[in-house]
């Protein structure tokens, strides 16, 4: 059985919301990411970090962290 979930990376100014399924395998370690997951969680953050947006939009969707002013 598997699941969706999304994960949320920020790295510097930059936020991604990665989709990525999870197993259900009946283990006490369920539900799980697989292999593939977790590498595609990690290209997205050194995409990220190297400042790669087309790169990250690629697999996940991208955003621009911008502060808001205090009055």
């Amino acid at each position: 059985m598997t699941g969706k979930s999304m994960h949320l990376i920020e790295e510097g100014k930059y936020l991604a919301k990665v989709e990525i399924s999870l197993t259900e395998d009946g283990s006490p370690w369920a539900p799980a990411l697989d292999k593939e997951q977790v590498r595609k969680l990690d290209r997205v953050r050194l995409a990220l970090r190297r400042g790669d947006i087309d790169a990250a939009r690629q697999e996940a969707e991208v955003y621009e962290l911008k502060p808001i002013a205090a009055q």
